[in-house]
């Protein structure tokens, strides 16, 4: 697949392929060039026949066109599939599709597992709660409040990265962090700890998260930006977020094609929300780096495959030429995932970093503004 044909549609295209709804067809040419030139070997809708329903035609396409999404995501080096690659969904048992458990259909890891769930879980909230609900609930969405410049000011005022600390019952790796879980006293006691933004969990089935904690930690006064930390796979989830109190958004460029991330930037901005892009290694930088309005970078020091850490994985992507780019665009960089002690505190600001995106090392403490000053190696709250 030449990649250089399938990146340059229009915008109205990318919300297409972004916005995956249920009553959308790709026009005929293009889903016919991609099964010839893309899939030769499913010819599904030549063996169907004339007594095929309109729904089942409809959930054809769109899986043809899921097919499109995961050849333009190869093309770019994203090794995470957006939904499984073998067979289209012809057969549903309640509201999940039923599929065969062989090896193309079984995830490879655990973030290609939750985005696999994601994509079925959006669906049926879309199906739920359309995107003209969503349009029509903004008229009564908080404003947004400026989560870059409460990085910057943080960042200025105490002379170490401004802290993102994150709200987070549980992970897949680590299980359950904190049993006695009150999503916001955590989120009063980040803020009096010295935290510049708070970022708030919201998937349900691996995390423990939910779009209500989010909800009830904007509605409790808390004043810092808060980033919703979902896994975005739909523009749709955009203005969910928006609606529910987000003042930021997470993308992740192990999931996301240049295309879709520069699409829901484009989004973001209408909205107001920030967006918080996150890379891995080398390969997700570059194309990160090659976008246009991108302003705040995170840096994930955990491999995606084996789930180990390491912070050094921050130093090597903003050495040279990646760290000169940085700092012309004035892009923030957050450091992202092993950060447990002062050391570590020093290493990613020393890298780059402006910002640091904490979870596990202070929500496990009895007092997490405590944890906040261990973490840092001094009281980095404001002083009253």
């Amino acid at each position: 697949m030449h990649s250089s044909l399938s990146l340059k549609p229009t915008f109205q295209v990318a919300h297409s392929l972004s916005s995956r709804t249920p009553n959308w067809i790709p026009p005929p040419a293009q889903v016919n060039s991609c099964a010839r030139h893309t899939f030769p070997a499913f010819s599904i809708r030549s063996q169907m026949g004339s007594t095929e329903s309109l729904a089942d035609s409809l959930k054809i396409k769109e899986w043809e066109v899921g097919m499109l999404q995961n050849e333009v995501a190869t093309s770019q080096g994203i090794r995470i599939r957006r939904r499984p690659p073998t067979g289209p969904p012809l057969h549903y048992v309640g509201p999940f599709e039923f599929r065969l458990q062989n090896e193309g259909n079984t995830p490879r890891n655990i973030l290609e597992e939750i985005i696999w769930h994601k994509d079925t879980e959006v669906t049926q909230m879309k199906e739920k709660m359309p995107l003209s609900v969503l349009k029509k609930a903004l008229e009564n969405a908080p404003a947004t409040r400026d989560f870059i410049g409460s990085l910057r000011v943080a960042n200025e005022r105490t002379g170490l990265p401004g802290l993102i600390a994150e709200v987070k019952k549980a992970s897949p790796s680590r299980g359950v962090l904190r049993e006695d879980f009150d999503p916001v006293e955590i989120a009063r006691a980040y803020e009096k700890g010295g935290a510049a933004c708070l970022s708030v969990l919201t998937d349900e089935k691996y995390f423990k998260g939910s779009f209500e904690n989010l909800e009830l930690i904007r509605k409790a006064g808390v004043k810092c930006p808060l980033l919703c930390k979902e896994f975005i796979v739909d523009a749709w989830q955009l203005y969910y977020a928006r609606i529910k109190g987000a003042d930021a958004v997470l993308l992740i460029a192990a999931v996301l094609p240049d295309l879709d991330i520069t699409y829901m930037i484009k989004i973001c901005k209408i909205l107001g929300l920030t967006a918080l892009v996150e890379v891995h290694d080398e390969n997700e930088f570059d194309r990160v780096l090659g976008i246009e309005g991108i302003q705040l970078i995170g840096i994930n020091n955990r491999n995606l495959g084996t789930f180990e850490v390491d912070i050094s994985n921050t130093k090597q992507l903003l050495e040279g030429e990646r760290g000169r780019i940085v700092r012309d665009k004035d892009i923030i960089v957050v450091g992202e995932s092993g950060l447990f002690t002062p050391d570590d505190i020093a290493y990613v600001h020393d890298a780059g970093c402006k910002a640091v995106l904490v979870g596990e090392s202070i929500v496990k403490q009895s007092d997490p503004g405590k944890g906040i000053s261990n973490l840092f190696g001094k009281d980095i709250s404001l002083q009253v």
